[in-house]
Formats: C-alpha cells, structure tokens, sequence
C-alpha cells in the first residue's frame, strides 16, 4: 500500500480493484460468445467460470479473458442509427447548399437538394392548406332523409 499527502493509504496496481456481480457478468458474456465462435471448448468454459466465482480483483478477470480477442462494439438497432444516418445527411446537405461543405460538390449535387427541399416544402404546404380547406368538396356535407321520397308519411 502507498501513502498519500493525507497520510491514509491507497490501493497499488499490484492490490488490484475488487470486482463487481456485474463485471463478472460481462466476463460470463465474454466467455460464452467465445464458445459460440468456438474458440473455447465447454471444458475451457466450465474451467475459467469456476474462477470468475473465485475472483475478487478486477485484474483476475482480466487474466480469465486475456488470451480471447477484444469483443467487437455491439451495433446498434432500432431507429437510432437510422435517425442519426439521416440527420447526418440532412447536415451534409445543408453544409453543400450553404457553402460549407469540407469538400466541393458538384452543380448536379447541389441541383438535386435544390429540388428536394423545394418538392418537400410543396407537399407540406399541399397538406396542411387541405387540412385547413378540407379534403373533400361538397361531398362530405351531411344531407336530410325526405320522409315523402322513401314511401313514409
């Protein structure tokens, strides 16, 4: 253990940082996709999960996955990656339109955005004067039932 400027003591590289139920958790993770990529045997497995339970120190796990490759970022789903793919589009697109764009982009580029944030802006206004018009003619209105015209009264 070494001393402080407070005089109390800190934990060394070699004390190591206990480990926690979830970094052990991760650790299984770890093992486990291992064994799916086959790069352990069920053996290897059962052998290195009895000593996570015996770890106490994050440095012991570390030694339970040393010889295994990093694990790869998980890739995200839903439509988070999409969002962000567009809003990134959309940010380029703009940068082009408005000068900024950290490389030149040619005149059909620029035409193409043109035309689709013009097309864009047509179909909104479209929707929302049908929204505030109507959509229908005066086909929606509601009409009276003549008594005398269906044989009644």
């Amino acid at each position: 253990m070494k001393e402080n400027p407070a005089g109390s003591t800190l934990p060394t590289d070699t004390d190591g940082i206990r480990c926690s139920d979830a970094e052990r958790e991760q650790v299984r993770a770890a093992l486990y996709a291992a064994a799916g990529e086959g790069r352990l045997t069920m053996d290897e497995v059962e052998d290195r999960l009895g000593r996570i339970e015996g770890s106490r120190f994050r440095h012991e796990l570390a030694a339970v996955t040393a010889d295994l490759p990093a694990p790869s970022p998980e890739v995200a789903q839903g439509w988070r990656p999409v969002l962000a793919a567009a809003r990134r589009n959309v940010a380029a697109d703009f940068a082009v339109l408005l000068g900024r764009a950290s490389e030149p982009a040619s005149g059909r580029r620029r035409l193409l955005i043109i035309v689709t944030v013009l097309v864009g802006l047509m179909i909104a206004a479209a929707i929302v004067l049908a929204a505030v018009h109507g959509f229908g003619g005066d086909g929606f209105e509601p009409h009276e039932i003549d008594a005398g015209e269906h044989g009644h009264g």
